[in-house]
């Protein structure tokens, strides 16, 4: 079982690393990497799945402070998740219509913006969890 929750742990983190960073690059370089959209939301989709593995399997029915600070990150990732999918996948929808929308470039560059925040919230709850 120990080996399972390593490996495991560690498809989390590299997930999440990528998902991360690559949302905080997209959102500084003003939502250019329309080709990276479906391995980010591939790597989000694991990340979501390996955490919810992780939780249930190491948190199951407990309710304690550590449970509440990963909660806040658990509600950050979801979100983080949500905008990108609805803002981001359609704004890119939209662009392979119109490769010149300005405004659908702009939601996406402010989309991940917000999403990095989030996943920010996400990184800092989850590492910060273990101190709570």
């Amino acid at each position: 079982m120990h080996y399972a929750l390593a490996i495991v742990s560690a498809f989390h983190v590299l997930t999440t690393v990528f998902w991360a960073g690559s949302t905080f690059t997209l959102a500084r370089t003003a939502g250019a990497g329309e080709k990276l959209f479906g391995a980010q939301m591939v790597a989000a989709v694991l990340a979501i799945l390996t955490g919810g593995y992780l939780f249930k399997t190491l948190h199951e029915g407990a309710t304690g402070p550590v449970e509440h600070v990963l909660g806040i990150g658990v509600i950050g990732a979801l979100t983080a998740f949500a905008v990108q999918v609805l803002i981001v996948g359609l704004s890119l929808r939209k662009l392979r219509v119109d490769s010149s929308d300005a405004a659908a470039r702009l939601r996406i560059v402010i989309a991940n913006r917000i999403a990095g925040i989030l996943l920010a919230i996400a990184a800092l709850s989850m590492g910060g969890s273990r101190f709570a």
